[in-house]
């Protein structure tokens, strides 16, 4: 999926290592846009108005990031793909251009049902916002049937972390800043949490001396054209965590914030003000911090 992962173990078996791979290849063979073998891309070139089989955990994800869209009037969209290969953010070679038109709230033409789901318009699926995080939850699980009780697992970022190090100290973690912009330092303990990141500074590519992002905003079919340098998510799930970085990033300081402080969410936002940085927390992180 084009990036990276690490995990560090308190007392790992020998198969460890083979344990890790075995998850993510599964995942990998089920939600990668960029993999032509894969569910989400046979999902995504079958015909439109089509029923298609496919694996209960893909459905799960898939549902989880429905759920995200209607809960933040799509900001977040697991029906993106389009927009994100038009941009050039995606697998096709073709990239690279800007949309002509898109369709509004792309994410309304997929239904789903036990075992199945469909598309009613020709969309396609990007489960690239929310999967990551599925992964780093799908490791620490695989970990915990084996036994391990202490670790912290990171895929692109995103972390989770169980149980303690070898010297009783929590996995301590600090808040990425965003490159350029002082901002507090954030320490936090990963005790049976998860932290995701969403930022304009992870991947984008300047166009006209422009900063196109790679985060679309898909009520306007746009690279996201605000000011949030970063926004970070304290979650019992890192799938949630990772949906929701995203969505706030997208929906902006005002309207993110505030559906972040509804859902009570643990949320540092930080905005690029001139050269500046202004930092922002829910109520939630700051009772976590107190």
């Amino acid at each position: 999926m084009g990036t990276t992962w690490s995990a560090r173990i308190v007392d790992a078996p020998a198969d460890c290592a083979g344990a890790i791979h075995s998850v993510l290849a599964q995942i990998i063979g089920e939600m990668s846009n960029w993999e032509p073998g894969s569910d989400v891309s046979r999902f995504n070139r079958a015909p439109v108005g089509g029923w298609v089989a496919l694996p209960d955990t893909l459905l799960h994800v898939l549902g989880a990031g429905l759920d995200i869209a209607r809960q933040s009037d799509g900001a977040f969209d697991p029906a993106i793909g389009r927009l994100v290969d038009d941009w050039g953010f995606g697998p096709l070679e073709s990239a690279g251009r800007a949309p002509a038109t898109s369709s509004p709230f792309p994410w309304q033409s997929i239904d789903i049902e036990p075992g199945r789901a469909r598309r009613r318009r020709d969309v396609l699926l990007d489960l690239s916002g929310i999967a990551k995080g599925f992964a780093v939850d799908a490791l620490a699980g695989a970990l915990g049937q084996m036994g391990l009780r202490h670790f912290v697992v990171e895929i692109g970022g995103e972390l989770r972390g169980a149980g303690v190090k070898p010297d009783l100290q929590p996995w301590w973690v600090d808040v990425e800043a965003p490159p350029g912009l002082a901002v507090p330092a954030l320490r936090v303990a990963l005790c049976g949490l998860s932290i995701a990141t969403s930022g304009d500074y992870r991947r984008f590519r300047i166009e006209d001396n422009a900063r196109l992002s790679h985060s679309i905003d898909p009520t306007t079919g746009r690279p996201v054209a605000n000011d949030i340098a970063s926004v970070t998510v304290l979650h019992d799930s890192a799938m949630l965590a990772d949906a929701w970085a995203t969505a706030i990033t997208v929906m902006g300081h005002d309207r993110g914030m505030a559906l972040a402080t509804q859902q009570g969410l643990a949320v540092r936002l930080v905005r690029r003000m001139d050269d500046e940085a202004q930092e922002y927390m829910t109520p939630a992180l700051a009772a976590m911090l107190d």
